[in-house]
């Protein structure tokens, strides 16, 4: 993977997308059981349709917002640090989705030795329904900069 630096990063530039899918309820049984989600709406189809009256099995909010944070860790790569994210469930997805995250950076500045991206972020489904609207920032290295940290200490943004 080629490293991103600061300097090569421009508002209103789109980061690479993740896709997903399509989804099935396999999918969404085995991320259910990892998580120990026992919920019913995650894996029986009577219960989510009948009882709950949804339309299917739902995709896991957990799954998505593992989705959201793997879309940035690939943009940023080794040598960026993912370091806030905000977003909202505001869409169902079901087995047959297939989901697309994506991100826009929307500013950029420099902090101390390093850069600080501000980014949308969400996750649309197949109709190009955006069903997790959200923020993100990354901090980057810069060009002949230190590297980022690992773990990352906001203090180095000061």
């Amino acid at each position: 993977m080629q490293a991103i630096y600061f300097e090569n990063v421009a508002v209103g530039q789109d980061i690479p997308a993740l896709v997903k899918g399509p989804m099935t309820t396999a999918h969404i049984v085995r991320w259910s059981a990892a998580m120990e989600n026992w919920h019913r709406i995650h894996y029986d189809w009577h219960y989510a349709t009948q009882h709950d009256k949804l339309p299917d099995v739902m995709v896991n909010g957990s799954w998505k917002q593992h989705v959201m944070i793997q879309l940035l860790f690939d943009w940023a790569g080794e040598t960026g640090w993912p370091w806030k994210i905000n977003f909202k469930f505001r869409g169902m997805n079901v087995p047959g989705d297939t989901l697309t995250a994506w991100g826009r950076v929307t500013a950029k500045e420099e902090r101390g030795a390093f850069g600080l991206v501000s980014l949308d972020i969400g996750l649309k489904n197949q109709r190009g329904d955006e069903g997790t609207p959200g923020t993100a920032s990354v901090v980057l290295q810069k060009r002949g900069g230190p590297a980022v940290p690992y773990p990352f200490d906001p203090a180095a943004l000061e």
